[in-house]
């Protein structure tokens, strides 16, 4: 009696179209990786010389999971994006002059000139 092989093609998460997502596993990298033919979907996560594609499918699941929970935690729990709000508190802009100091999105109140961005491997664009 013979055991049956492990399972290599999985459904999609994000489309949820069956037999859609492929799995390829690079033992000498260390690197798993998965694809959907239907939606292009990609993950990549380390691999050790015992894993299977289906370590490597349960990883994205979980990691879509994580996301998942962390979206939901900011957003109060709600299941939904929330709506964008109206520009300049809900007032309305009609008849209203526009002003240029209403323009500036990014507040940098460091003096790295990263423009309010930061870590490690970011830089200014003067910096390259």
């Amino acid at each position: 009696m013979q055991a049956e092989p492990l399972a290599t093609i999985f459904p999609c998460l994000f489309c949820n179209h069956e037999k859609s997502v492929s799995v390829k596993i690079d033992k000498k990298a260390g690197v798993g990786q998965l694809s959907c033919k239907v939606c292009n979907q990609q993950y990549q996560c380390a691999v050790n010389y015992l894993s299977a594609a289906v370590d490597v499918y349960s990883d994205w699941v979980d990691a879509c999971d994580a996301v998942a929970k962390e979206d939901g935690a900011q957003n109060n729990g709600g299941s939904y994006a929330p709506s964008r709000a109206q520009a300049s508190g809900g007032r309305s802009a009609v008849g209203r002059q526009r002003d240029d100091e209403d323009d500036d999105d990014i507040i940098d109140d460091d003096d790295d000139g990263a423009g309010g961005y930061g870590g490690e491997g970011i830089v200014a664009d003067d910096e390259y």
